[in-house]
């Protein structure tokens, strides 16, 4: 196992992150957070990183670009024990990510916000934290995921029980909630559109 040195945290629920995100500087971790959720932290004296200082791009496009990004994704999905993958990764001056917490808007509240209209559901639907949960899920050999607040007692009992490292066995099962997660989350929008007799309106105007 290896220590948690780097953290991306974005959360919508941030009940509970500003203890865990302080338990997670007591161990050294370096927090990278977007814009709403590195002001939380920095306001109660937590240090993180704006996640557009991080990598060199800011929040763009209305909010819809923040952390689609090869710096972050890259250190999601390195595996730590390929020679390529490190040789780029140095390259390429790509930090590992060993932990990522993300959470976001409940989708059952995105759809009912949305009162109906397809234009308006798409226009709020998450890809930038949806991404990096998969990123992160999928390399969970590596990385540890954490898409509800419930875990954050799991995962502070084990960086304690382990000199800040979480254990193959929780990785394995926190990437199953993660996957689990956007699912249901994609389940949700298939099912809205499904439940759409028809299509919305072109836009003949372009």
């Amino acid at each position: 196992m290896q220590k948690i040195k780097r953290a991306v945290i974005s959360c919508y629920d941030k009940s509970d992150l500003v203890d865990f995100a302080k338990f997670l500087h007591e161990y050294n971790v370096e927090i990278i957070a977007t814009i709403g959720t590195n002001e939380l932290l920095q306001a109660n004296g937590i240090p993180s990183v704006y996640i557009g200082e991080y990598t060199g791009i800011p929040e763009i496009l209305g909010g819809r670009l923040k952390t689609l990004h090869p710096k972050i994704h890259a250190g999601l999905l390195a595996l730590r024990d390929n020679k390529l993958h490190l040789e780029q990764m140095q390259q390429y001056h790509f930090p590992e990510i060993d932990l990522v917490v993300v959470n976001p808007k409940p989708i059952p509240r995105i759809i009912e916000q949305s009162a109906g209209s397809v234009d308006e559901l798409f226009d709020q639907i998450d890809i930038g934290g949806i991404t990096m949960i998969r990123s992160a899920a999928k390399n969970f050999r590596y990385v540890t995921v954490v898409v509800d607040r419930i875990y954050y007692p799991l995962v502070m009992h084990e960086m304690r029980a382990h000199d800040g490292c979480v254990s193959f066995v929780t990785r394995y099962r926190l990437a199953q909630e993660a996957f689990f997660c956007t699912s249901r989350y994609d389940r949700a929008i298939a099912e809205f559109l499904d439940r759409k007799s028809t299509p919305p309106p072109e836009d003949t105007s372009k």
